[in-house]
């Protein structure tokens, strides 16, 4: 669960620490008395598998997450075991469907998601685009919910997606409501892949770019992570005051104009955020 999702709960919780990767955290908290090692390494092997590379042997894995061939090899099993990965030739492992459960308890548990789905796929019928729910796990969003009336990326996306903050209309609305001081951290530490020819490519402009986005409460990303798409997001709200999620339009660049978008679809995005913040009261 990102650490957004835990804050939608309405009782009292401590602050969430800071999200790492499981590799990252194996590095992190060596020498933690409390930090699951083994736990960690099981975890850094499944986030290996992706839609580029859905089939690993234990050499590759061993490669791809910098653990022992013997501490794959028993994450392996392990997982295995409990079913969800399986190597039908006895090498090359990959997902088996009960993974999906993991995610299916994350979607029907959490407030905001269940809550989401409906709104969206009702602006979809109705505007005939598509919509996306999503919020900010460490430097990256992950989608929990979205409906697509027509692909509109190369990347198929679906729920449990997850993409760059820095340039994607999404993520600038999540970082840009962060207290200033995170925005600084996340500035200073922020890699600027040139995905695109129209990519951010310099921290000052993207404060600039962070800027207009608090000061408009929302952002739009033209062609900055993919050539030839669009997008456009406002903040979801919890009680609190703080932006905990965000709904989002993508389309094509050339059917979509710019001023099309700020005039046609803005007012319906920010319905749909102030629909989905009743939900979190």
């Amino acid at each position: 669960m990102s650490s957004a999702a835990i804050a939608l709960h309405a009782s009292p919780v401590a602050p969430a620490l800071p999200t790492v990767s499981p590799a990252k955290a194996l590095e992190v908290y060596t020498g933690d008395a409390n930090f699951m090692t083994s736990l960690a390494r099981g975890l850094t092997v499944l986030e290996m598998f992706t839609q580029q590379t859905p089939q690993m042997t234990i050499s590759q894995l061993s490669v791809k997450t910098g653990l022992s061939r013997a501490a794959v090899r028993r994450c392996l099993y392990t997982l295995a075991k409990l079913g969800y990965v399986g190597a039908e030739d006895g090498q090359r492992y990959s997902l088996r469907p009960k993974m999906l459960s993991l995610s299916h308890t994350y979607t029907v548990s959490n407030t905001l998601s269940s809550a989401a789905q409906p709104i969206l796929e009702r602006l979809s019928n109705k505007l005939n685009e598509s919509f996306s729910v999503a919020t900010l796990d460490g430097d990256e969003i992950v989608y929990i919910a979205r409906t697509q009336v027509q692909r509109v990326m190369s990347v198929d996306l679906h729920i449990g997606s997850r993409l760059p903050a820095f340039c994607t209309s999404m993520g600038r609305v999540l970082i840009a409501a962060q207290p200033p001081d995170e925005v600084e951290r996340y500035l200073q530490r922020v890699e600027l892949k040139p995905y695109t020819p129209k990519t951010v490519n310099t921290v000052e402009k993207l404060r600039m770019l962070l800027r207009n986005v608090r000061r408009n409460g929302y952002a739009v990303c033209d062609q900055e992570y993919e050539v030839g798409l669009r997008s456009m997001a406002v903040p979801v709200y919890a009680p609190s005051g703080k932006a905990i999620a965000t709904v989002n339009l993508s389309g094509h660049a050339p059917r979509m104009p710019m001023m099309d978008m700020q005039t046609n679809f803005l007012p319906y995005l920010r319905a749909a955020a102030n629909e989905l913040s009743v939900f979190l009261r």
